[in-house]
């Protein structure tokens, strides 16, 4: 069985990094046609000129993309020819537009996965993700059998669409609880407290210390943005949230205003960088003493 990658982004990369060193990725494509030939001479696979072709190479498409526009473009045009084939969807996208674009596929006999992950690209090299699946249970085993390269848990979720939905709690928790974090770490600093102190009471003491204050508060300590997940794409999970929970008929006012708080350090420079650059806006916007 031949696999194909579509996007070597931060995240694409290092997952097709750990399915060519196991053996199970052939052929790849990206956007940016010198990244996927580089990645190509490195791990000693194929290099797709287009995206038809690889999905003309491969048994199975694995695509990593930014947003709902990506896939939608990448996936749409590629409907006709996915009978027999299998899409795994691995971006964090509406579970409305991945539930569409699965009926269609499933209308020319082809199958799609939603199965978006949990997890940093640290996770990625150290074959830690959680990858949460959506899609017919029956050819599941064929979706573990490749990720298990790259996770270490598969977990199946139900229906086309679950994933996402799963992935969706996580990522509504997870951004307004950064946002708390950094918030709780700015008071301190105002406060006058130490910070390490506050970094160790909240990563160490605290009966709300996690393994995402663990992995954040040195970052947050030092001053260092480097991206593990980018401000704009937790901003764009957060909006994707705010639709579906108009489509559900659920209130969500914690990540909502989280949202505006991942705006602000947008507008303050900071899309490209990873997400607790949020604190910069209550370091800039907290009145100065």
């Amino acid at each position: 069985m031949k696999v194909g990658l579509i996007g070597l982004g931060i995240m694409g990369y290092r997952i097709g990094a750990n399915l060519a060193k196991a053996g199970k990725l052939h052929i790849v494509y990206n956007r940016s046609a010198d990244k996927a030939e580089s990645f190509a001479k490195e791990y000693k696979v194929s290099k797709a000129s287009s995206i038809n072709e690889l999905v003309e190479k491969s048994d199975v498409i694995i695509t990593m993309l930014s947003n709902d526009d990506a896939v939608k473009n990448v996936v749409e045009p590629i409907i006709p020819i996915m009978k027999g084939k299998i899409l795994i969807d691995m971006s964090t996208i509406s579970p409305t537009l991945s539930v569409s674009l699965a009926k269609k596929i499933e209308s020319v006999n082809g199958t799609m996965f939603d199965a978006p992950v949990i997890g940093t690209s640290t996770f990625v090299e150290q074959k830690k993700l959680v990858v949460l699946v959506g899609g017919p249970k029956e050819k599941f085993d064929i979706v573990y059998d490749i990720l298990k390269e790259t996770a270490s848990s598969i977990v199946y979720m139900g229906s086309n669409g679950m994933g996402l939905y799963a992935k969706l709690v996580n990522n509504l928790l997870l951004g307004s609880y950064v946002a708390a974090i950094a918030e709780a770490y700015n008071f301190g600093l105002k406060a006058g407290l130490d910070p390490q102190q506050i970094a160790n009471l909240l990563s160490s003491l605290s009966s709300a210390r996690s393994p995402t204050t663990e992995l954040k508060m040195p970052k947050l300590v030092k001053g260092d943005y480097s991206t593990q997940f980018a401000t704009k794409h937790m901003r764009k999970d957060l909006e994707i949230i705010m639709r579906e929970s108009q489509n559900l008929k659920v209130i969500t006012p914690i990540s909502s205003l989280a949202l505006q708080l991942y705006k602000m350090a947008e507008a303050l420079g900071y899309s490209e960088f990873d997400f607790v650059s949020v604190l910069e806006v209550f370091k800039k916007l907290s009145p100065k003493s």
